[in-house]
């Protein structure tokens, strides 16, 4: 039988889900995402569904063995490979080329993204006359789990608890919103998408972790995902409320989460982030990813 190529049905969400798992490498070596990068994709109100079909999908005897996609919306391109199938990236940046660009005043633009170890893939991407861009690299850091989870402290007044006690899409909206850096109130109109955030089949209420003050709002908010066939956990998103950082919150929710994942039988936390209070944890830096950009002239 040959390799065959198609576009992305809404049943492949979870097949594609599987192939990650099923692919893994410890410390992420595979160079593929993380299962729970896909399903955040999917589940987040930022993703363009309706360019889904552009999704690129290699098969090989009914089993997928390579895959290209964007992440939020068309004009960018991220590769995922079975390990005897990276012989295909030539392929696969072809369709990219044809299927995932963004048109821009009339030109076609691509953002390929290309971790640091994948040498060949990187000499590809010479030879095919892109640039490497040193912004906006994305980063992938790795916790192992410590025997000893220092005990959350938190400030008088301030609760710990999980989604499981209290899923308030109207608090997860304004901790949300200020947590990543909008003034004001959350608009309402927000809310929707904050439901959508918890659609993943693999979303859990009692690993998603949120810390309300004295009067009961939430300013901290912190979702962990598990992988217990790979025995491994990341966390996406944290976020503090501007006016309580600095507090111990975010330290608080995180350790909660690691604790938590840990009873679950995660050995290993992932987070896509290299900044300095991962580090101070225990995190460390795994590789990055960095984006390569093309230009018209090439894709026609």
């Amino acid at each position: 039988m040959k390799i065959t190529r198609r576009r992305y049905q809404s049943a492949d969400c979870q097949r594609i889900s599987q192939f990650l798992v099923r692919h893994y490498q410890p410390d992420n070596l595979d160079g593929n995402w993380l299962r729970p990068a896909w399903d955040y994709m999917h589940s987040h109100p930022s993703l363009d569904e309706t360019a889904l079909d552009r999704i690129g999908i290699w098969e090989f005897e009914g089993k997928i063995v390579a895959v290209v996609h964007y992440e939020s919306r068309l004009g960018e391109a991220f590769f995922e490979c079975h390990p005897e199938y990276r012989f295909l990236k030539k392929e696969l940046l072809q369709y990219a080329e044809e299927n995932l660009y963004q048109l821009d005043k009339g030109e076609k633009k691509l953002r390929v993204y290309c971790n640091d170890f994948d040498l060949d893939f990187k000499s590809l991407l010479k030879a095919a006359g892109y640039d490497l861009l040193e912004q906006e690299t994305r980063p992938l850091s790795r916790l192992t789990i410590p025997a000893e989870i220092p005990q959350p402290e938190l400030p008088t007044g301030f609760q710990l608890a999980s989604l499981a006690e209290e899923n308030d899409l109207t608090k997860i909206n304004q901790v949300l919103w200020r947590g990543f850096n909008h003034p004001g109130e959350a608009p309402r109109e927000e809310e929707e998408g904050r439901k959508k955030m918890q659609s993943s089949p693999h979303f859990r209420k009692d690993l998603t972790i949120v810390i309300a003050d004295p009067e009961g709002q939430f300013r901290a908010y912190c979702g962990f995902w598990i992988v217990p066939e790979q025995s491994y956990g990341m966390i996406e998103p944290l976020a503090v409320d501007p006016d309580f950082r600095r507090m111990g919150l975010a330290r608080a929710c995180v350790w909660e989460g690691v604790r938590r994942c840990r009873e679950l039988g995660a050995e290993t936390i992932y987070v896509g982030s290299d900044l300095p209070f991962y580090l101070s944890l225990g995190f460390q830096v795994l590789y990055r990813s960095r984006p390569w950009v093309s230009n018209s002239t090439r894709m026609g």
